[in-house]
């Protein structure tokens, strides 16, 4: 694992193909894909479904299922009835998702037990233990190698004898299956319609698919890819916003000073006007370094790996080409040698004046494979916090743990639970 800034700038690729036991997830898609003319191919299809022009009008829709949430809290306020928010926002960036990008709306706030919600929920732990559980890592390895080692050797070890992992896995598999044939049905459903020359919404699947057919990406194994992003879309355009959203309303219900100067900020910018613009949020100064603040401390994909290229020597020490490399940027996060006083919230960190902590601070990764939608969420995220913070006052329930939890990405382990009030 490594932490210096300076080899973040360093060639590495990817070398994996993402699966869930046995069934595909991720696939090589934007986030998983090793060979770089694949992944290069797939950006360039992306891309313009992420312009600026296409992100400014989607302010409609921030704003649109922002409201649903704030109607929701219009019901509980002055109640003192408990909510846990990330459970809220989780919903709001689940409807934001599905509706910008496939066009579909489904009104989650609504929904007592969502599929959806379900589903993530459990291709997430599928990864946390496809990835780090020792036992399912070894098994993996004899069923690769069985014919090698023999069918004993590999009952052993197989999942039959841990009885308990049963129904986990099984769960996680159909969870997994869940998402990618919604989205085939999804996109299947938008191709027709376009080849039909019916009326679609300008979302990002329109974007995509007539990027696609320009650029005659229509074998497939480009279907297969493109089932891979519908994944990648739901997991990280929508999950890393709930959670980054979580941990800014726990940090900000723990400093009544930092809570307080970013309420002031809000409504000297919107007033009582209710809908936010794209030129408001360019305004949202120290709103926008809370945000970057939360994200230092609590990144929501603690870390990535690389694949080495070719051998590299790191401190005097030869790494050969073909290791895997992670960097945890939860650790070098807060790391002193980066950071004064790393473990305290503070959004000063980030003032326009301030020392910029290039490679040493990458929430959204660095280099060409940069997240592709780090300012969709970012958008995402100002828009429901303003939102939040002009129409609301919250307080966090007393006694409430504020240890992270570790599922694939960061969350708050309580769910941040909060007493929400009406503004006095």
């Amino acid at each position: 694992m490594l932490m210096s800034p300076k080899y973040l700038k360093d060639p590495f690729v990817y070398k994996r193909l993402f699966n869930l036991f046995g069934k595909r997830f991720l696939g090589t898609g934007l986030v998983t894909a090793a060979d770089h003319d694949v992944w290069y191919r797939q950006r360039r299809i992306m891309d313009p479904a992420f312009s600026s022009t296409y992100l400014r009008s989607l302010m409609g829709t921030f704003n649109e299922m922002s409201e649903r949430l704030m109607d929701h809290l219009e019901e509980i306020a002055d109640t003192k009835t408990p909510v846990v928010m990330h459970d809220l926002v989780n919903c709001v960036t689940l409807d934001v998702i599905c509706k910008v990008a496939f066009g579909v709306d489904l009104n989650f706030l609504k929904q007592t037990d969502s599929p959806f919600q379900n589903a993530v929920e459990l291709c997430l732990r599928g990864m946390v233990l496809d990835l780090r559980d020792p036992f399912f890592a070894v098994r993996k390895f004899i069923r690769r190698y069985s014919r090698v080692v023999g069918l004993m050797l590999y009952n052993l070890f197989s999942p039959q004898l841990f009885p308990k992992n049963w129904k986990t896995v099984q769960q996680i598999k159909d969870a997994a299956e869940l998402l990618r044939k919604t989205g085939e049905k999804w996109i299947q459903k938008r191709k027709t319609a376009i080849e039909n020359g019916e009326d679609v919404p300008k979302d990002i699947l329109t974007q995509i698919l007539k990027t696609a057919e320009e650029e005659k990406v229509n074998s497939a194994k480009d279907h297969e890819q493109m089932l891979d992003n519908f994944v990648t879309f739901f997991i990280a355009g929508q999950e890393t916003t709930a959670n980054q959203l979580s941990f800014a309303i726990m940090e900000l219900g723990r400093h009544p000073e930092i809570y307080k100067r970013a309420k002031a900020e809000v409504d000297e910018i919107l007033g009582t006007k209710r809908d936010i613009s794209y030129e408001d949020l360019g305004k949202f100064t120290y709103l926008s370094q809370v945000l970057k603040e939360t994200l230092r401390l609590y990144p929501t994909a603690p870390g990535t790996s690389r694949w080495l290229h070719e051998d590299m020597v790191i401190n005097g020490l030869k790494i050969p080409g073909g290791c895997s490399v992670a960097f945890s940027s939860y650790v070098s996060q807060r790391m002193d040698m980066y950071f004064k006083d790393p473990l305290k919230f503070d959004p000063e960190r980030f003032d326009v004046n301030a020392p910029k902590p290039y490679y040493c601070y990458y929430p959204f990764a660095l280099g060409p494979r940069t997240c592709l939608g780090q300012v969709f969420s970012q958008m995402e995220a100002k828009v429901v916090l303003a939102k939040l913070l002009q129409r609301f006052e919250f307080s966090l329930v007393p006694g409430q743990s504020f240890d992270i939890k570790d599922t694939g990405t960061l969350r708050p382990k309580s769910g941040v639970i909060c007493y929400i009030k009406h503004c006095s």
